[in-house]
């Protein structure tokens, strides 16, 4: 850790210097044009003032928001079922300077943290927001290499995100399901030791419950789980035959069987990040909250464009005061 924290410093460093200061200037300025665009647009960015924020929990000492902004929207990896002009439709509209904007205006409603994976550019964009900007949101961030099958790549994206300063890491869900299928849970503990090794909270993350139950019953020492948690109540969900009880393989649903993962999730204890929670813009926020936070999530990772933020902040906030939870919180 005293390396990172040597190049953190060298960096505060660097900024007071008299080349810098110019860039320090401009990092004012587009704060404050960030600022000027939550205040002056449209109303749904008008909604809150600077000064709101959400409940948060804690991750080991990490302390976030309840609500945490997803990165899938920012790298353009949109899941728009078969709605093929979505993708195009969202990389032209969150160009790099709009995705600036929308980490600005995420952190002036209360949503302090950014989950995303490690596409290519987006350690060097979080980078120009944080030291060249003065953005504060935090980094969770996931390893896209294979641990099992490249594992000092693996281990270099980690100690390289741990010196650029990400203050969480976890397994990314589509390689955790993979390994778990495969019967290498060895491996699961293996990526959150390399983690915790460099000195961060350390998780996994799945779509699959039984990536969870897994890593439970093999004691994996992660310190939380990213989980995905959504109803089936909308008219793309999967459907149960009534003669065979057989529930239909379709695309359009990421948590294949939420009543098994809410009763399970009541007896764990590690910290549970939601996310997928409204079944990639198939269910309402509100409703998609409420049946989180209501069922045992301690946090809720939804992707949101910059004009939803704001709205989705005040959902947040009235949703967590009426919680009704039988899991208790777990950070």
């Amino acid at each position: 850790m005293s390396r990172n924290i040597n190049r953190r410093n060298f960096i505060k460093k660097s900024l007071v210097s008299p080349a810098a200061g110019a860039l320090a200037l401009q990092a004012a300025q587009n704060k404050a044009s960030a600022a000027d665009t939550v205040k002056q647009s449209d109303s749904s960015l008008r909604l809150l003032s600077p000064e709101a924020g959400l409940p948060k929990g804690k991750i080991k000492n990490l302390e976030i928001g309840r609500l945490l902004l997803g990165g899938n929207l920012l790298t353009h990896f949109t899941h728009s079922r078969d709605l093929k002009y979505v993708y195009n439709l969202t990389a032209h509209y969150n160009t790099e300077q709009k995705i600036l904007e929308t980490m600005a205006v995420a952190e002036t409603h209360g949503v302090d943290t950014l989950v995303i994976h490690t596409a290519p550019g987006v350690v060097s964009l979080l980078k120009k927001y944080r030291y060249r900007q003065g953005g504060k949101i935090k980094w969770i961030i996931c390893p896209t290499a294979q641990v099992d099958t490249e594992f000092d790549a693996y281990k270099k994206q980690v100690e390289m995100l741990v010196e650029e300063g990400v203050d969480a890491i976890y397994l990314w869900g589509v390689v955790a399901d993979r390994l778990v299928s495969q019967g290498k849970v060895d491996m699961i503990a293996k990526a959150v030791e390399v983690a915790k090794v460099n000195g961060v909270p350390s998780g996994v993350g799945a779509h699959d419950l039984e990536v969870i139950k897994q890593c439970e019953r093999n004691n994996v020492d992660a310190d939380f789980y990213i989980k995905t948690l959504h109803h089936h109540k909308y008219a793309t969900a999967p459907r149960v035959d009534e003669l065979t009880k057989v529930t239909a393989e379709v695309p359009g649903y990421w948590c294949k069987n939420p009543d098994e993962v809410v009763d399970f999730m009541k007896g764990v204890e590690k910290p549970w990040i939601a996310f997928k929670v409204m079944a990639a813009g198939a269910i309402p926020p509100k409703n998609a909250f409420s049946y989180a936070f209501d069922n045992g999530a301690d946090f809720v990772l939804a992707g949101m464009f910059d004009f939803e933020i704001a709205e989705d902040v005040l959902i947040a906030n009235a949703v967590l005061k009426e919680a009704r939870r039988e899991r208790p919180w777990r950070a």
